[in-house]
């Protein structure tokens, strides 16, 4: 191993949550103003989004902070500098599907509702909307084949559904719309089982724009 790369390998792991990767980007935003401000945070699907649909941001004020392969304790350490410091009315968050893919290491399903559950409150703490999405339906990984996650993923959007309807959030429902009767990934909307293809994100749009409309009339319980 050079010493470059050992330096680079090193550096990753002092950013463990790459709370640089938007750091830059995040001081030239400036404070909301009269518009209805949306960040999306996520993983490798949110970035994708960004890069396969850009007019989506562009001619909305809509934020994306995705960034590829995070797992939920990451989005939770930079929730703060990557979402409340940038005062948006609404927080998307979908996460989770890295968490039972292992990204960060062994994750049980109650440690990745616990993670989820906890930006959401963070959120709703500073008077930021919550929209809370549904993990993506996914048969296999194919950076880590075997896992059979698709279960798993039902089992955590029922509780994300449930836990949306107690504290009074937005259940954003993009499987059902996107799954197949595998509950895997309808073939057309993914290129490799997982992330989406621009008919994908076609579809994933409207469900958005219509949860971010719900969420900016619905009040929190308490």
């Amino acid at each position: 191993m050079t010493a470059l790369l050992f330096i680079g390998f090193e550096l990753e792991a002092q950013d463990w949550p790459n709370l640089n990767r938007f750091r830059a980007e995040n001081s030239l935003v400036g404070s909301p103003k009269n518009e209805k401000r949306v960040v999306f945070m996520g993983n490798s699907i949110t970035q994708g989004w960004k890069d396969a649909r850009p007019e989506f941001f562009t001619k909305n004020p809509y934020i994306n902070r995705g960034i590829s392969g995070q797992t939920t304790p990451q989005m939770l350490i930079r929730f703060r500098q990557d979402v409340i410091s940038l005062q948006p009315k609404v927080v998307v968050i979908l996460a989770g599907t890295n968490d039972i893919a292992g990204n960060t290491g062994p994750s049980t399903l109650e440690m990745i509702e616990d993670n989820l559950a906890s930006m959401a409150e963070l959120a709703n703490a500073n008077g930021i909307r919550v929209v809370l999405s549904s993990i993506l339906p996914a048969l296999d990984y194919p950076w880590k084949p075997g896992l059979e996650p698709a279960e798993k993923i039902v089992t955590i959007n029922a509780w994300i559904k449930n836990y949306c309807e107690k504290k009074g959030f937005t259940y954003l429902d993009y499987f059902t719309a996107m799954a197949d009767e595998k509950h895997g990934m309808k073939s057309e909307l993914t290129y490799d089982g997982v992330h989406c293809t621009p008919k994908g994100y076609e579809v994933m749009e409207p469900l958005a724009e219509e949860a971010i409309k719900l969420a900016l009339k619905t009040k929190p319980k308490k």
